[in-house]
């Protein structure tokens, strides 16, 4: 994601109000310093953020943000569509965000089962015990059928052998 915002967006040098749900630490130390940034961490559980919030129920008020970053955060909730809703309401008209989610590009349709709720079910089926599905390509359908506009990358793709060895 930091290659991603630093090669392709304006991210670094123009001002924003940045929301990041479940922020990794790192990238949440590193971004608060950013003075170009008002930027704001949420989260229901975590210890370490500005706001605790309900990604089903978020406190903010209509077209807040400029950019929204959520990174493997819908694969665990079970209305993931009422969650991208809520932060597509919060989103700025023209804004942009980041929604990484765990996916199998062999899978079309997106393989979920609310009934299985042993973890070591959800293990075997999702991948981790914690998760309530597998997110197919049509995530990219279901994101727009919460309002936003979707651009399909796979920016680590276009990586050489060279950089993915520097990165590591």
């Amino acid at each position: 994601m930091w290659l991603y915002l630093q090669n392709e967006t304006d991210f670094f040098i123009k001002n924003y109000k940045v929301l990041h749900i479940a922020p990794e630490q790192e990238f949440l130390r590193k971004f608060k310093r950013m003075s170009n940034l008002n930027y704001i961490s949420a989260d229901l559980y975590s210890p370490i953020v500005d706001v605790k919030a309900d990604i089903l129920d978020l406190p903010f008020e209509d077209e807040s943000f400029d950019i929204i970053f959520c990174n493997h955060v819908l694969e665990h909730i079970e209305d993931d569509a009422k969650a991208m809703s809520e932060l597509y309401r919060v989103m700025k008209p023209g804004g942009w965000g980041i929604l990484q989610v765990p996916m199998k590009n062999s899978l079309e349709k997106t393989y979920e089962d609310f009934s299985i709720k042993d973890p070591k079910e959800r293990q075997k089926h999702f991948g981790q015990y914690d998760h309530v599905r597998w997110y197919g390509m049509d995530y990219f359908d279901r994101l727009e059928k919460a309002g936003f506009e979707t651009e399909i990358n796979f920016y680590s793709q276009k990586f050489s052998e060279e950089e993915i060895k520097n990165t590591g």
